[in-house]
Protein backbone atom coordinates (compact mmCIF):
# COMPACT_ATOMS: atom_id res chain seq x y z
CA UNK A 1 0.00 0.00 0.00
CA UNK A 2 1.54 3.26 -1.07
CA UNK A 3 1.57 6.06 1.50
CA UNK A 4 2.29 9.75 1.13
CA UNK A 5 3.70 10.26 4.61
CA UNK A 6 5.51 8.10 7.15
CA UNK A 7 2.83 6.09 8.91
CA UNK A 8 3.87 6.30 12.56
CA UNK A 9 3.90 10.12 12.85
CA UNK A 10 0.44 10.31 11.27
CA UNK A 11 -0.97 7.82 13.78
CA UNK A 12 0.74 9.59 16.67
CA UNK A 13 -0.83 12.87 15.57
CA UNK A 14 -4.27 11.26 15.55
CA UNK A 15 -3.85 9.98 19.10
CA UNK A 16 -2.77 13.45 20.10
CA UNK A 17 0.24 15.14 21.67
CA UNK A 18 1.41 13.92 25.04
CA UNK A 19 0.17 10.36 24.62
CA UNK A 20 2.65 7.91 26.22
CA UNK A 21 2.45 5.53 23.25
CA UNK A 22 5.11 4.83 20.64
CA UNK A 23 3.98 3.83 17.16
CA UNK A 24 6.23 1.77 14.92
CA UNK A 25 5.20 0.89 11.37
CA UNK A 26 6.24 -1.52 8.65
CA UNK A 27 7.60 1.39 6.57
CA UNK A 28 10.35 1.89 9.17
CA UNK A 29 8.82 4.99 10.73
CA UNK A 30 8.54 5.53 14.48
CA UNK A 31 6.94 8.23 16.59
CA UNK A 32 6.29 8.78 20.26
CA UNK A 33 8.00 9.74 23.51
CA UNK A 34 11.14 7.89 24.62
CA UNK A 35 9.57 7.04 27.99
CA UNK A 36 6.45 5.46 26.47
CA UNK A 37 4.68 2.78 28.49
CA UNK A 38 3.26 1.06 25.40
CA UNK A 39 4.40 0.39 21.86
CA UNK A 40 1.99 -0.31 19.02
CA UNK A 41 3.41 -2.05 15.97
CA UNK A 42 1.69 -1.70 12.61
CA UNK A 43 3.12 -4.82 10.99
CA UNK A 44 1.08 -4.98 7.80
CA UNK A 45 -0.82 -2.52 5.55
CA UNK A 46 -3.99 -4.50 6.20
CA UNK A 47 -4.00 -3.22 9.79
CA UNK A 48 -4.61 0.30 8.46
CA UNK A 49 -7.35 -0.98 6.15
CA UNK A 50 -9.14 -2.63 9.08
CA UNK A 51 -8.98 0.52 11.19
CA UNK A 52 -10.07 2.80 8.34
CA UNK A 53 -12.98 0.71 7.07
CA UNK A 54 -14.60 -0.53 10.28
CA UNK A 55 -16.40 1.59 12.89
CA UNK A 56 -15.29 2.25 16.45
CA UNK A 57 -13.39 -0.58 18.16
CA UNK A 58 -14.09 -3.20 15.50
CA UNK A 59 -11.26 -2.14 13.18
CA UNK A 60 -8.64 -2.12 15.91
CA UNK A 61 -9.88 -5.50 17.10
CA UNK A 62 -9.62 -6.98 13.61
CA UNK A 63 -6.11 -5.65 13.20
CA UNK A 64 -5.00 -7.06 16.57
CA UNK A 65 -6.74 -10.45 16.30
CA UNK A 66 -5.25 -11.00 12.84
CA UNK A 67 -1.77 -10.19 14.11
CA UNK A 68 -1.34 -7.29 11.66
CA UNK A 69 -1.18 -4.98 14.69
CA UNK A 70 0.67 -5.88 17.85
CA UNK A 71 1.59 -4.18 21.07
CA UNK A 72 4.27 -4.22 23.71
CA UNK A 73 3.11 -3.32 27.19
CA UNK A 74 0.07 -3.95 29.33
CA UNK A 75 -3.09 -4.43 27.25
CA UNK A 76 -5.38 -2.75 29.81
CA UNK A 77 -3.12 0.30 30.18
CA UNK A 78 -2.85 0.65 26.41
CA UNK A 79 -6.61 0.48 25.93
CA UNK A 80 -7.10 2.98 28.73
CA UNK A 81 -4.83 5.44 26.95
CA UNK A 82 -6.38 4.80 23.53
CA UNK A 83 -9.86 5.37 24.94
CA UNK A 84 -8.83 8.95 25.66
CA UNK A 85 -7.48 9.71 22.19
CA UNK A 86 -8.94 12.07 19.62
CA UNK A 87 -10.01 9.56 16.96
CA UNK A 88 -13.70 9.77 17.78
CA UNK A 89 -13.67 13.58 17.86
CA UNK A 90 -11.78 14.30 14.65
CA UNK A 91 -13.52 16.77 12.33
CA UNK A 92 -14.17 15.74 8.75
CA UNK A 93 -11.38 18.08 7.66
CA UNK A 94 -8.97 16.29 10.02
CA UNK A 95 -10.15 12.90 8.80
CA UNK A 96 -9.54 13.93 5.17
CA UNK A 97 -6.07 15.10 6.12
CA UNK A 98 -5.25 11.68 7.60
CA UNK A 99 -6.52 10.02 4.42
CA UNK A 100 -4.38 12.29 2.26
CA UNK A 101 -1.37 11.54 4.44
CA UNK A 102 -1.71 7.78 4.33
CA UNK A 103 -3.14 7.42 0.87
CA UNK A 104 -6.53 6.19 -0.37
CA UNK A 105 -5.34 2.58 -0.40
CA UNK A 106 -6.23 2.23 3.27
CA UNK A 107 -9.90 2.30 2.29
CA UNK A 108 -9.58 -1.02 0.48
CA UNK A 109 -11.93 -3.47 2.26
CA UNK A 110 -10.52 -6.86 3.21
CA UNK A 111 -12.07 -9.94 4.76
CA UNK A 112 -12.15 -10.02 8.56
CA UNK A 113 -10.20 -12.62 10.57
CA UNK A 114 -11.72 -16.12 10.70
CA UNK A 115 -12.49 -15.72 14.43
CA UNK A 116 -15.21 -13.19 13.55
CA UNK A 117 -18.79 -14.46 13.24
CA UNK A 118 -21.68 -12.90 11.34
CA UNK A 119 -25.01 -14.17 12.68
CA UNK A 120 -27.66 -13.78 10.03
CA UNK A 121 -30.92 -15.31 8.77
CA UNK A 122 -29.08 -18.59 8.17
CA UNK A 123 -28.71 -18.87 11.97
CA UNK A 124 -32.47 -18.76 12.37
CA UNK A 125 -34.76 -16.27 14.11
CA UNK A 126 -32.91 -14.08 16.60
CA UNK A 127 -33.13 -15.55 20.12
CA UNK A 128 -34.95 -18.64 18.94
CA UNK A 129 -33.90 -21.81 20.76
CA UNK A 130 -31.87 -23.05 17.78
CA UNK A 131 -30.08 -19.73 17.21
CA UNK A 132 -29.38 -19.19 20.91
CA UNK A 133 -27.88 -22.67 20.95
CA UNK A 134 -25.49 -21.74 18.13
CA UNK A 135 -24.54 -18.45 19.79
CA UNK A 136 -23.83 -20.08 23.15
CA UNK A 137 -21.90 -22.91 21.55
CA UNK A 138 -19.70 -20.41 19.67
CA UNK A 139 -18.52 -18.90 22.93
CA UNK A 140 -18.61 -21.70 25.47
CA UNK A 141 -17.90 -24.90 23.51
CA UNK A 142 -14.29 -23.94 22.96
CA UNK A 143 -12.24 -25.99 25.38
CA UNK A 144 -12.83 -26.78 29.04
CA UNK A 145 -9.06 -26.89 29.45
CA UNK A 146 -8.77 -23.34 28.08
CA UNK A 147 -11.51 -22.08 30.37
CA UNK A 148 -9.83 -23.76 33.32
CA UNK A 149 -6.65 -21.80 32.66
CA UNK A 150 -8.55 -18.51 32.44
CA UNK A 151 -11.18 -18.94 35.15
CA UNK A 152 -9.22 -20.96 37.66
CA UNK A 153 -10.40 -23.99 39.65
CA UNK A 154 -13.86 -22.57 40.40
CA UNK A 155 -14.78 -22.56 36.69
CA UNK A 156 -17.04 -19.62 37.54
CA UNK A 157 -17.47 -17.34 34.52
CA UNK A 158 -19.33 -14.48 36.18
CA UNK A 159 -18.46 -11.56 38.43
CA UNK A 160 -16.76 -12.57 41.66
CA UNK A 161 -17.55 -10.77 44.92
CA UNK A 162 -14.39 -9.94 46.84
CA UNK A 163 -15.18 -10.29 50.56
CA UNK A 164 -12.09 -8.40 51.70
CA UNK A 165 -9.11 -6.55 50.28
CA UNK A 166 -6.55 -9.04 49.09
CA UNK A 167 -9.00 -11.91 48.65
CA UNK A 168 -8.06 -14.37 45.93
CA UNK A 169 -10.18 -14.99 42.85
CA UNK A 170 -11.22 -18.38 44.24
CA UNK A 171 -12.26 -16.86 47.57
CA UNK A 172 -14.23 -14.20 45.72
CA UNK A 173 -16.01 -16.70 43.47
CA UNK A 174 -17.00 -18.80 46.47
CA UNK A 175 -18.31 -15.66 48.19
CA UNK A 176 -20.38 -14.83 45.09
CA UNK A 177 -22.24 -18.13 44.93
CA UNK A 178 -22.65 -18.25 48.69
CA UNK A 179 -24.07 -14.72 48.65
CA UNK A 180 -26.63 -15.83 46.07
CA UNK A 181 -27.57 -18.78 48.31
CA UNK A 182 -27.97 -16.45 51.28
CA UNK A 183 -30.11 -14.00 49.32
CA UNK A 184 -32.33 -16.86 48.17
CA UNK A 185 -32.47 -18.10 51.80
CA UNK A 186 -31.87 -21.68 50.66
CA UNK A 187 -32.83 -24.37 53.17
CA UNK A 188 -32.04 -28.11 53.16
CA UNK A 189 -34.30 -29.98 50.78
CA UNK A 190 -35.52 -26.88 48.93
CA UNK A 191 -35.59 -26.95 45.14
CA UNK A 192 -33.41 -24.53 43.18
CA UNK A 193 -33.45 -23.93 39.44
CA UNK A 194 -30.18 -22.44 38.13
CA UNK A 195 -30.67 -21.19 34.56
CA UNK A 196 -27.57 -20.67 32.45
CA UNK A 197 -25.64 -22.70 35.01
CA UNK A 198 -22.29 -22.74 33.20
CA UNK A 199 -19.93 -25.42 34.48
CA UNK A 200 -22.06 -25.89 37.57
CA UNK A 201 -20.37 -23.71 40.19
CA UNK A 202 -23.67 -22.53 41.71
CA UNK A 203 -25.29 -25.95 41.36
CA UNK A 204 -22.44 -27.65 43.22
CA UNK A 205 -22.24 -25.05 45.98
CA UNK A 206 -25.97 -24.97 46.69
CA UNK A 207 -26.15 -28.76 46.87
CA UNK A 208 -22.95 -29.32 48.84
CA UNK A 209 -23.17 -26.47 51.35
CA UNK A 210 -26.92 -25.86 51.64
CA UNK A 211 -28.42 -29.28 51.02
CA UNK A 212 -30.60 -27.90 48.21
CA UNK A 213 -31.95 -30.07 45.41
CA UNK A 214 -30.73 -28.32 42.28
CA UNK A 215 -31.49 -28.47 38.57
CA UNK A 216 -29.02 -26.58 36.39
CA UNK A 217 -29.51 -25.97 32.68
CA UNK A 218 -27.08 -24.80 29.98
CA UNK A 219 -27.03 -24.68 26.19
CA UNK A 220 -23.34 -25.63 26.16
CA UNK A 221 -22.75 -29.36 25.80
CA UNK A 222 -19.19 -29.10 27.12
CA UNK A 223 -20.38 -27.24 30.21
CA UNK A 224 -23.10 -29.79 30.90
CA UNK A 225 -20.73 -32.73 30.56
CA UNK A 226 -18.16 -31.10 32.82
CA UNK A 227 -20.77 -30.20 35.46
CA UNK A 228 -22.35 -33.65 35.49
CA UNK A 229 -18.93 -35.24 36.01
CA UNK A 230 -18.22 -32.89 38.92
CA UNK A 231 -21.57 -33.77 40.49
CA UNK A 232 -20.73 -37.48 40.29
CA UNK A 233 -17.18 -37.00 41.52
CA UNK A 234 -18.41 -35.10 44.58
CA UNK A 235 -21.10 -37.65 45.35
CA UNK A 236 -23.94 -35.16 44.86
CA UNK A 237 -26.00 -37.06 42.28
CA UNK A 238 -28.83 -37.49 44.79
CA UNK A 239 -29.15 -33.69 45.05
CA UNK A 240 -28.06 -32.14 41.76
CA UNK A 241 -28.24 -32.51 38.00
CA UNK A 242 -27.25 -30.42 35.00
CA UNK A 243 -29.18 -30.61 31.74
CA UNK A 244 -27.93 -29.73 28.27
CA UNK A 245 -31.03 -27.85 27.21
CA UNK A 246 -32.71 -24.47 26.85
CA UNK A 247 -34.22 -23.02 30.01
CA UNK A 248 -37.51 -22.65 28.13
CA UNK A 249 -37.77 -26.45 28.02
CA UNK A 250 -37.81 -26.88 31.81
CA UNK A 251 -41.19 -28.55 32.49
CA UNK A 252 -41.10 -28.59 36.30
CA UNK A 253 -42.65 -25.85 38.40
CA UNK A 254 -42.95 -25.13 42.10
CA UNK A 255 -39.25 -24.38 42.66
CA UNK A 256 -38.45 -22.61 45.92
CA UNK A 257 -35.86 -20.40 44.24
CA UNK A 258 -34.40 -19.51 40.84
CA UNK A 259 -30.89 -18.17 40.23
CA UNK A 260 -30.04 -16.50 36.94
CA UNK A 261 -26.33 -15.71 36.98
CA UNK A 262 -25.02 -14.27 33.74
CA UNK A 263 -27.86 -15.39 31.46
CA UNK A 264 -29.91 -12.20 31.03
CA UNK A 265 -27.21 -10.78 28.74
CA UNK A 266 -28.14 -13.46 26.18
CA UNK A 267 -31.93 -13.03 26.34
CA UNK A 268 -32.49 -9.89 24.26
CA UNK A 269 -34.40 -6.75 25.19
CA UNK A 270 -37.57 -7.78 23.36
CA UNK A 271 -37.63 -11.11 25.19
CA UNK A 272 -36.92 -9.79 28.68
CA UNK A 273 -40.55 -9.69 29.85
CA UNK A 274 -41.20 -13.20 28.59
CA UNK A 275 -38.03 -14.43 30.26
CA UNK A 276 -38.94 -13.01 33.66
CA UNK A 277 -42.52 -14.22 33.29
CA UNK A 278 -41.32 -17.73 32.54
CA UNK A 279 -39.08 -17.77 35.62
CA UNK A 280 -42.03 -16.57 37.71
CA UNK A 281 -44.09 -19.47 36.36
CA UNK A 282 -41.44 -21.95 37.57
CA UNK A 283 -41.57 -20.63 41.15
CA UNK A 284 -43.91 -21.49 44.00
CA UNK A 285 -45.79 -18.65 45.74
CA UNK A 286 -43.31 -16.60 47.79
CA UNK A 287 -40.41 -18.12 45.89
CA UNK A 288 -37.38 -15.94 45.23
CA UNK A 289 -35.48 -14.98 42.07
CA UNK A 290 -31.92 -13.66 42.11
CA UNK A 291 -30.89 -12.09 38.81
CA UNK A 292 -27.17 -11.36 38.41
CA UNK A 293 -26.06 -9.80 35.13
CA UNK A 294 -24.02 -7.17 33.32
CA UNK A 295 -25.99 -4.02 32.57
CA UNK A 296 -25.69 -0.78 30.68
CA UNK A 297 -25.11 2.27 32.85
CA UNK A 298 -28.08 4.26 31.46
CA UNK A 299 -31.54 3.46 30.14
CA UNK A 300 -31.75 5.95 27.28
CA UNK A 301 -29.22 4.42 24.88
CA UNK A 302 -29.95 1.47 22.63
CA UNK A 303 -27.98 -1.76 23.09
CA UNK A 304 -24.97 -1.85 20.77
CA UNK A 305 -24.77 -4.64 18.25
CA UNK A 306 -22.25 -5.37 15.52
CA UNK A 307 -19.15 -4.32 17.44
CA UNK A 308 -16.22 -6.35 18.72
CA UNK A 309 -18.14 -8.10 21.52
CA UNK A 310 -20.98 -9.20 19.23
CA UNK A 311 -18.70 -10.29 16.41
CA UNK A 312 -16.03 -12.08 18.43
CA UNK A 313 -17.31 -12.88 21.91
CA UNK A 314 -21.08 -12.97 22.46
CA UNK A 315 -23.08 -13.22 19.22
CA UNK A 316 -26.57 -11.73 19.73
CA UNK A 317 -25.66 -10.49 23.21
CA UNK A 318 -27.64 -7.49 24.44
CA UNK A 319 -27.27 -5.50 27.64
CA UNK A 320 -30.16 -3.76 29.38
CA UNK A 321 -30.00 -1.15 32.13
CA UNK A 322 -30.80 -2.27 35.66
CA UNK A 323 -33.88 -0.05 35.65
CA UNK A 324 -35.21 -1.97 32.65
CA UNK A 325 -34.60 -5.28 34.41
CA UNK A 326 -36.29 -4.11 37.61
CA UNK A 327 -39.27 -2.85 35.61
CA UNK A 328 -39.58 -6.24 33.87
CA UNK A 329 -39.48 -8.01 37.23
CA UNK A 330 -42.09 -5.70 38.74
CA UNK A 331 -44.36 -6.11 35.72
CA UNK A 332 -44.09 -9.90 35.66
CA UNK A 333 -44.96 -11.14 39.09
CA UNK A 334 -42.09 -10.03 41.31
CA UNK A 335 -41.69 -7.57 44.13
CA UNK A 336 -38.11 -6.28 44.18
CA UNK A 337 -36.67 -6.49 47.69
CA UNK A 338 -32.94 -5.87 47.27
CA UNK A 339 -30.48 -4.60 44.66
CA UNK A 340 -26.76 -3.88 44.58
CA UNK A 341 -24.03 -3.06 42.11
CA UNK A 342 -20.73 -4.98 41.97
CA UNK A 343 -19.15 -2.97 39.14
CA UNK A 344 -15.73 -2.60 40.80
CA UNK A 345 -15.73 -6.29 41.69
CA UNK A 346 -16.16 -7.23 38.04
CA UNK A 347 -13.26 -4.99 37.03
CA UNK A 348 -11.10 -6.88 39.52
CA UNK A 349 -12.46 -10.22 38.28
CA UNK A 350 -11.56 -9.39 34.67
CA UNK A 351 -8.07 -8.36 35.80
CA UNK A 352 -7.63 -11.73 37.52
CA UNK A 353 -8.85 -13.65 34.46
CA UNK A 354 -6.53 -11.64 32.22
CA UNK A 355 -3.58 -12.40 34.49
CA UNK A 356 -4.48 -16.10 34.38
CA UNK A 357 -4.55 -16.02 30.59
CA UNK A 358 -1.17 -14.32 30.35
CA UNK A 359 0.30 -16.88 32.78
CA UNK A 360 -0.95 -19.71 30.55
CA UNK A 361 -0.49 -17.89 27.24
CA UNK A 362 1.65 -20.50 25.51
CA UNK A 363 -0.69 -23.34 26.51
CA UNK A 364 -3.75 -21.30 25.51
CA UNK A 365 -2.36 -20.56 22.05
CA UNK A 366 -1.62 -24.25 21.51
CA UNK A 367 -5.13 -25.18 22.70
CA UNK A 368 -7.35 -22.66 20.86
CA UNK A 369 -5.05 -20.86 18.41
CA UNK A 370 -3.40 -17.46 18.62
CA UNK A 371 -6.33 -15.60 17.07
CA UNK A 372 -8.82 -16.78 19.67
CA UNK A 373 -6.32 -16.22 22.50
CA UNK A 374 -5.87 -12.64 21.24
CA UNK A 375 -9.66 -12.21 21.23
CA UNK A 376 -9.76 -13.16 24.88
CA UNK A 377 -6.87 -10.95 25.97
CA UNK A 378 -8.48 -7.97 24.24
CA UNK A 379 -11.97 -8.85 25.51
CA UNK A 380 -10.92 -9.16 29.16
CA UNK A 381 -8.90 -5.94 29.14
CA UNK A 382 -11.66 -4.05 27.33
CA UNK A 383 -14.33 -5.35 29.70
CA UNK A 384 -12.24 -4.39 32.70
CA UNK A 385 -11.93 -0.86 31.30
CA UNK A 386 -15.67 -0.72 30.67
CA UNK A 387 -16.38 -1.50 34.32
CA UNK A 388 -13.73 0.92 35.60
CA UNK A 389 -15.11 3.77 33.48
CA UNK A 390 -18.75 2.85 34.31
CA UNK A 391 -19.77 2.19 30.74
CA UNK A 392 -21.09 -1.15 32.01
CA UNK A 393 -22.11 -2.36 35.47
CA UNK A 394 -22.97 -5.60 37.28
CA UNK A 395 -26.17 -5.76 39.29
CA UNK A 396 -27.79 -8.35 41.52
CA UNK A 397 -31.56 -7.91 41.89
CA UNK A 398 -33.56 -10.00 44.36
CA UNK A 399 -37.28 -10.44 43.76
CA UNK A 400 -40.02 -12.43 45.47
CA UNK A 401 -43.24 -13.83 44.00
CA UNK A 402 -45.79 -12.32 46.37
CA UNK A 403 -49.29 -13.68 46.97
CA UNK A 404 -52.00 -11.15 47.88
CA UNK A 405 -49.24 -8.87 49.12
CA UNK A 406 -47.65 -11.56 51.29
CA UNK A 407 -43.96 -11.91 50.47
CA UNK A 408 -42.92 -14.39 53.15
CA UNK A 409 -39.88 -12.18 53.71
CA UNK A 410 -38.70 -11.46 57.27
CA UNK A 411 -39.83 -8.18 58.83
CA UNK A 412 -36.28 -7.25 59.85
CA UNK A 413 -33.93 -5.46 57.50
CA UNK A 414 -32.19 -7.83 55.14
CA UNK A 415 -28.62 -8.70 56.11
CA UNK A 416 -26.78 -11.17 53.91
CA UNK A 417 -23.42 -11.05 55.70
CA UNK A 418 -23.87 -14.14 57.86
CA UNK A 419 -22.58 -17.31 56.19
CA UNK A 420 -23.84 -20.73 57.16
CA UNK A 421 -23.37 -24.29 55.97
CA UNK A 422 -25.80 -27.19 56.00
CA UNK A 423 -24.55 -30.71 55.36
CA UNK A 424 -26.52 -32.53 52.67
CA UNK A 425 -28.93 -35.11 54.05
Amino acid sequence: MATRSPIAPVLASVVGPGSPIVFEAYDGSSAGPPDAVSRIYIKDPRALSYVATAPSDLGLARAYVSGYLDLEGDMYTTLQMLSRDRIGSLSWQERLQVLRSLGPGILRPIAPPPEEVHPGPWWGLRHSISRDSRAISHHYDVSNRFYGWVLGPSMAYTCAVYPFEGASLEEAQEEKVDLVCRKLDLQPGQRLLDVGCGWGTMVLHAAKHYGARVVGVTLSRQQAEYGQKMIADLGLSNLAEIRHDDYRNIPEAGFDAVSSIGLTEHIGVKNLAGYVGFLASRLRPQGRLLNHCITRSVTYTRPRTGGFINRYVFPDGELEAVGTIIAAMQDNGFEVRHEENFREHYARTCAAWGANLETHWAEAVREVGEGRARVWLLYLAGSRLGFVERRIELHQVLGVKTVDGNSGMPFRRLDFNERREVSPS
